[in-house]
């Protein structure tokens, strides 16, 4: 995919996420060493739940927020490598923070519709 083609998937899905206000929201962050090789068992896994209130880019420093009651999450807008809807209400960011460090980012929204 391209860089034009990641931006406006990206926006996209900024521009749609209203819909999830309000519902249960589950952040699942993993940090790992290989983009080539994203294996569970080698990488350090976080898990988050919350109700989404809001979410906002933030101009200064370029980053995605999602806010919830007592829960605050940014993913770095200019670091994001990759972007994809793997299920109905999933999504996943990949960001690049050096050559070794990468973070992916699972988020699944609790949506009745």
């Amino acid at each position: 995919m391209n860089t034009t083609e990641l931006n406006l998937q990206i926006i996209a899905f900024f521009e749609d996420i209203e819909k999830y206000y309000g519902c249960k929201t589950e952040i699942t962050e993993g940090l790992f060493s290989d983009v080539a090789d994203l294996v569970a068992n080698n990488t350090t896994w976080n898990l988050s739940e919350f109700d989404l209130i809001r979410s906002a880019y933030r101009n200064n420093g370029g980053c995605f927020m999602f806010e919830g009651n007592k829960m605050y999450y940014e993913i770095s807008g200019k670091k994001i490598i990759d972007f994809k809807q793997p299920g109905r209400n999933k999504f996943e960011f990949i960001e690049q923070y050096s050559e070794t460090v990468f973070r992916i980012t699972k988020i699944r929204f609790h949506y009745k519709y």
